[in-house]
């Protein structure tokens, strides 16, 4: 790419929609983005139910952001080792696993993170019914 050329409002825009397509590809490629997909809305539903505080909305954006990132990476491999070599290959295999591992481990931290802010809220909910 040409360093010297000027900025453009109208380039910016055109790479914005670049990035929404690839979530949109996202979203329509990949069950476990849809998995991830519904989790979130059902997130900040129980967010908004339970009111929960500006901080913790913080902590669930960034774990959302997080598993949301990994997965887009992830897929982002897959594509790539797909076309670098279409036939199955023990190193290529390797690659995939630890990008998939990568998703794991931030589904796990959004896990906890969820359970540290919903459950209790849950847990005086019950007790308020009771």
């Amino acid at each position: 790419m040409d360093q010297s050329a000027k900025f453009s409002f109208r380039n910016r825009i055109k790479s914005f929609s670049f990035a929404i397509n690839g979530l949109r590809k996202l979203i329509k490629s990949e069950h476990n983005a849809r998995i991830h997909l519904v989790a979130m809305i059902l997130v900040i539903t129980f967010g908004i139910l339970l009111k929960i505080e500006i901080l913790e909305w913080i902590l669930i954006a960034i774990v959302v952001g997080l598993v949301l990132i990994t997965e887009l990476l992830n897929t982002a491999i897959e594509k790539l080792s797909d076309i670098v070599d279409p036939e199955w290959n023990t190193k290529i295999g390797d690659v995939k696993d630890y990008s998939a591992g990568a998703v794991l481990i931030s589904v796990i931290i959004s896990l906890i993170v969820g359970g540290l802010i919903f459950v209790p809220r849950i847990v005086d909910l019950i007790k308020s019914i009771s």
